[in-house]
C-alpha cells in the first residue's frame, strides 16, 4: 500500500507521551536473509564486552605492576623495601583502568574497528607515566625510576596486546554471523543504496542491514527493485520486528529539520538510536567534529593531515623501513629474480610509466609475471575483461606464467617498488599507482586532490579487495586515504596487508 504522496500523519504513544508526526512517504524494503528469513542475526552485547576488556587490562595491569616490581629486587623481596611499592600493585591498575575509562578506549563507538582505541591506550600510558612521576615527587617516594618505566611500557603493550586480541575474537564472531548493531537505513534511493554499500564493505564494523525505507520522489522513475511498500508508522515497528537498535539516515536532504528532529522524538524511549551519515562520506574520524554554536550543531571538517612536518615524518619513515626490508629480503628478491630468469625469456623486471604525486610521472618496477611481448595480445582479450571498463583485468589471464600467477596471489611481484620508495618516487602506504589513462579518466575536480601524495606499494586499495574492486570504489578508497592520513592509518594498513597478502584475495 503506497502511502499519500506528501505526507503521513499519525498519533503514537512513548513513555506515556502522544505526540502528532509527519513525515514524507516512505516504503521498506526487506533485504534477503536478513528480516525475511526469520532468522535475526546474533546480537553481540556491547556492554558485556566492555566489561571483559575493562577486567583483562586490570589483569594485564596487576601483571605489568607486578612484573616491574620483582623483576627489579626479585623474588626474595617482591614488593621492595619502601611502602610505595606496595602501592604500585595496589593502586596502580585501579589508576590505568580509570585512565582508559577517562580516554574513553571503551566508548561503544571505538570497539571493532578505526585505530582511535590504540591511540587512546598509548595516550593512557603516557598519563600514567605522568601520574607516577607527580605522585613520587608529591610524596616524596623512593619510587624508581626502572621499575617506573618498565611498568607503564609493560601495561601499554599487555593492554594494547589484549585489546588486540579482544578485536580478532570480535571480528570472528561477527563473521559467523554477530553483530554489534542491526540496521535500518532511511534515504532516498540512490543515498540509501550508498550508505548500504559502505556499511557491507565493512563487515568488522559489526553493522548488519536489516531493511531500508526509501523516501518516495527523490528517485521516482529510475526503476527500482524494491517491492514492499508499508506505511511509515511502521517504521519502529520494524525496527523491534528485525531485531534492530539503529536508524540511520543516510544523506542530508532526504528529511529537513524539522522531520529529523520528529524522528528523533519518536524513537526516544524505544532503545533505538539514530544516525546521520552526511554526504561527505570520505571524510572520517578525527577531522570531522560537532561543534555547538548558539545551540546550532555544525558539522567542523578539519584540515586534512599532510602539513609539512607529517609529510617529512613519513618520507624518514619510508626511507628507514625500505633501506631495513631490502637488507631483510635480499635473499628473496635474489630467488625471485632467478625464478622469473629461468622460467621463461625475458627481463626480469617489468616497467612501466605511472603517475605519480602532483600527476609527475615515474617508472614502476616489479618483477615480470607475463610472457614477453604480452602487451600485444591486449587488445584481442578486450572482450574478456572482468573488470569495468577503465581498469583491465582478467581473473585467469593467459598471459600469465606459471611463476607470475605465484608472485601475483602473494603479490611478491611487487617487491621491486621497494627501489621506488628508495628513490621517493613512492611510498610504503598510499594511494593505487595510476596509469595516464586511469587518471585522464577521473573526475575533474578530484583528480588534483587524488595526485597530492606519493602512491604506494599498499593502501586502502591493497587491503579492501585489490582487482576485485569497482572503479568508483578504487577512486573512493584513495580519496579516502588522502584525507584522513595518518601514522595509525599506515599501521592499520600494513596490518591488514599481511592478512590481504596470505589469503589471496582479489589478486589476479
Amino acid at each position: 500500500m503506497l502511502t499519500d504522496d506528501r505526507f503521513t500523519d499519525e498519533e503514537v504513544s512513548l513513555t506515556g507521551v502522544r505526540v502528532s508526526t509527519r513525515y514524507p512517504a516512505l516504503r521498506l524494503t526487506v533485504l534477503p536473509g536478513e528480516m525475511s528469513d526469520g532468522s535475526p542475526t546474533r546480537q553481540i552485547a556491547t556492554a558485556r564486552w566492555r566489561a571483559s576488556l575493562i577486567g583483562c587490562d586490570l589483569l594485564a595491569a596487576v601483571g605489568a605492576t607486578l612484573l616491574a616490581v620483582v623483576g627489579r629486587f626479585g623474588v626474595t623481596q617482591p614488593l621492595g623495601p619502601t611502602a610505595p611499592y606496595v602501592a604500585l600493585v595496589g593502586v596502580g591498575p585501579l589508576v590505568w583502568v580509570a585512565l582508559l575509562l577517562t580516554t574513553g578506549t571503551y566508548q561503544e563507538r571505538r570497539i571493532g574497528t578505526g585505530t582511535a582505541e590504540f591511540g587512546r591506550i598509548a595516550n593512557a600510558g603516557l598519563w600514567m607515566l605522568a601520574a607516577l612521576v607527580a605522585g613520587s615527587y608529591l610524596t616524596h617516594s623512593e619510587l624508581s625510576r626502572e621499575v617506573t618505566a618498565v611498568a607503564v611500557l609493560a601495561m601499554t603493550c599487555l593492554s594494547l596486546g589484549t585489546h588486540i586480541a579482544g578485536r580478532l575474537l570480535l571480528h570472528r564472531r561477527i563473521r559467523v554471523g554477530g553483530a554489534i548493531h542491526r540496521v535500518i537505513v532511511l534515504g532516498s534511493e540512490t543515498e540509501a543504496r550508498g550508505l548500504v554499500d559502505h556499511i557491507t564493505r565493512l563487515p568488522n564494523a559489526g553493522l548488519k542491514v536489516a531493511g531500508v525505507f526509501m523516501v518516495e520522489g527523490a528517485d521516482r522513475g529510475k526503476g527500482s527493485a524494491f517491492g514492499l511498500v508499508c506505511p511509515v508508522d511502521e517504521v519502529i515497528q520494524t525496527a523491534r520486528d528485525a531485531g534492530a537498535d539503529t536508524v540511520a539516515v543516510a544523506g542530508s536532504g532526504v528529511l529537513s529539520g524539522a522531520d529529523l528532529r520528529r524522528l528523533s522524538w519518536d524513537l526516544e524511549g524505544t532503545g533505538i538510536r539514530l544516525l546521520l551519515a552526511p554526504d561527505v562520506t570520505e571524510l572520517a574520524g578525527p577531522r570531522l567534529v560537532v561543534r555547538p554554536v548558539g545551540g546550532l550543531p555544525l558539522l567542523d571538517v578539519k584540515e586534512a593531515s599532510f602539513t609539512a612536518t607529517s609529510w617529512a615524518l613519513k618520507s624518514s619513515l619510508d626511507r628507514v623501513v625500505a633501506v631495513a626490508l631490502c637488507i631483510v629480503l635480499s635473499p628473496i628478491l635474489a630467488g625471485i629474480a632467478l625464478a622469473v630468469r629461468v622460467s621463461s625469456p625475458g627481463p626480469v623486471l617489468f616497467r612501466q610509466k605511472r603517475v605519480g604525486r602532483h600527476g609527475q610521472e615515474f617508472t614502476l618496477l616489479k618483477f615480470r609475471t607475463m610472457y614477453q611481448g604480452a602487451h600485444q595480445q591486449r587488445d584481442a582479450l578486450l572482450a574478456h575483461n572482468d573488470h569495468d571498463g577503465v581498469l583491465f583485468k582478467i581473473r585467469k589471464d593467459p598471459r600469465i606464467t606459471p611463476i607470475g600467477r605465484f608472485l601475483r596471489r602473494y603479490s611478491l611481484d611487487e617487491l621491486p617498488q621497494i627501489w621506488n620508495v628508495l628513490t621517493g618516487t613512492m611510498s610504503l602506504i598510499g594511494p593505487r599507482p595510476p596509469l595516464q589513462s586511469e587518471v585522464d579518466a577521473y573526475p575533474a575536480d578530484l583528480r588534483r586532490r587524488r595526485l597530492l601524495v606519493k602512491p604506494g606499494m599498499t593502501g586502502l586499495w591493497q587491503v579492501s579487495g585489490r582487482s576485485d574492486l569497482s572503479w568508483e570504489e578504487t577512486i573512493r578508497l584513495d580519496l579516502e586515504y588522502v584525507e584522513n592520513w595518518s601514522v595509525l592509518l599506515d599501521a592499520a594498513v600494513v596490518w591488514k596487508t599481511f592478512r590481504a597478502v596470505t589469503s589471496g584475495r582479489g589478486a589476479y
